[in-house]
This record gives C-alpha cells, structure tokens and sequence, in this order.
C-alpha cells in the first residue's frame, strides 16, 4: 500500500437504503416513496401544465430516477481518488468505493413518449460512466387499437440496434406502464440480442394490470416507478397494501388509459394528439 494513500474506513463502503412503499408485487418491483418526486409528477399531469414545462419536469424526474437505479442497482468498485489538494497535502489520495465506470448500459428510446426520457437517461449515464460503453437504441412504437380504441398490442414502425446487450444494463424509460404492451414488445426484440446483466424499466407511473403482465411473462425485468395508479379499483382494494386484492385492482379505463394517470402523455410531450 502507498502510504501517501489514505484510507479512511468510511470510504470502504457505500450503503443505500431505497425509499419504497409496501406492496404485494413481488421483490422485483420498486414504488418509491419520494415526496419532491411524487410532488413533480403531480404537477406534470395537471391540465395546465404544458411545453416547455412538461419537459423540463421530465428532465427532473428521470435525472431523479437514474440516481435510484444506479445507486441501487449499479456495482461499485475501489478507486484511488486524487483531489486538487494532492499537490500540497499526500492526504489528499484516498481509497474509497464508487460506481464502476466501466458498466455497460444500452437505453432504450420508445418513440414517441419515451423519446424524451431516453434521451435525458443517456445523457445522464454518459457523465457517471464511461461514454464508450453507454448507447442509445430506437424503437419506433405505437399502440395499436381495435374499432372501440382498445388496446390490443403494438406496432412496430422500426428498429435501430446498435449491437448486443452482453453484461449491458439495458434501461427501457417508459413513462406510462399501462397495459405492458410495449414492454412486450421490447422484451421481444431484446431477449435475441445476448444475455443482459439487468433489465430495468423506468416509469413515471404504472398500473396493476401493467405489473400483472410484466411479473407473469417478464420477471426478469425490475420496474421503478414513481406512483402506482389503481383509481377504478374496489374500495377494498384502495384500503389495502397494494397487491393485497390484486385481482379487484385496476387502473385503466375501458380505453386503457391510465387513472388518475396524466392524461395521454405521449401526446402532450410532442404536442401532437393524433
């Protein structure tokens, strides 16, 4: 060891504790329990908040929301560290844990409501990690709906892969976990493309039935996600720990959209209600 290294036993770990709410979804999915971020979102799906504001309170909760996962989810590892100081003071290189920077992650744009969140993502990852291993892939997407407008899966417009997602954190920022639709397909195009380290999804709001299809057909994916919505749900069911009667839980509408929600997010984004 150089003894002109110090090594301080507070710097040997870095414990995180994540603030979540009780529920009965299973260990793979994460409702934070975080009142500037619960407060921010609210204020993105009232009906007067539009462009430029919606996406400057989507720069908050993603930049947020990375913050989370990477603290609970990313590897750390020991770093001789050199400050300004060093050139006075041998102190002043110490040992401590810190996030690796050489975990690869691959975030995905889910045009067009995870456009925006995809690209905050990336941006965020690019200074924590090394850029070289941080990529950006897109996936054109749209619900596709019968003759009464209710969902009955995607479509895919386009694909643009940029390589395999071997021991890659791959991030799917989608803010509207409603039906698992998008996930579905996602999975689908992914699951072919190598063996991932970490699926993660990041939302700003989910459902139930979002979550019911996600843990059944996709449990290697871990959900973060800001609010659960459940608003059409049995009054048993609002008493309860989320996920205590999930069978009387529901959170969209016969149009499957979210309620409360935020009122078609993707729409309100792009400005374009088509």
């Amino acid at each position: 060891m150089n003894p002109k290294i110090l090594k301080d036993s507070q710097h040997s770990q870095c414990p995180y504790r994540l603030s979540e709410i009780e529920h009965k979804y299973g260990s793979q999915i994460h409702i934070l329990s975080n009142p500037y971020l619960f407060t921010t979102l609210a204020r993105l799906g009232q009906p007067e908040t539009k462009q430029p504001l919606i996406n400057q309170l989507l720069n908050i909760l993603y930049r947020e929301l990375v913050k989370v996962v990477v603290n609970h989810e990313f590897p750390l590892v020991d770093s001789n560290i050199e400050t300004r100081m060093a050139t006075t003071h041998p102190e002043a290189h110490f040992l401590a844990k810190v996030i690796d920077p050489s975990s690869k992650v691959v975030c995905v744009n889910l045009a067009r409501a995870g456009t925006v969140p995809s690209h905050i993502c990336y941006d965020a990852f690019n200074y924590i990690l090394n850029p070289e291993g941080v990529r950006q892939d897109h996936i054109s997407i749209n619900r596709k709906v019968d003759d009464k407008e209710k969902v009955v899966g995607t479509q895919l417009g386009g694909l643009k892969i940029g390589g395999d997602i071997d021991d890659s954190f791959v991030i799917i920022p989608d803010p509207m976990g409603a039906t698992g639709s998008t996930i579905k397909s996602a999975m689908d195009i992914y699951r072919e493309r190598g063996q991932a380290r970490k699926f993660i999804a990041m939302h700003l709001i989910i459902t139930p039935e979002y979550l019911n299809h996600v843990t059944k057909n996709y449990p290697e994916v871990i959900v973060y996600a800001l609010r659960l919505d459940r608003g059409l749900s049995s009054p048993r069911a609002l008493n309860s720990i989320p996920g205590t009667f999930w069978e009387e839980e529901r959170g969209l509408n016969d149009k499957q959209y979210i309620v409360p929600g935020a009122g078609g997010l993707g729409e309100v984004i792009n400005n374009s209600y088509v």
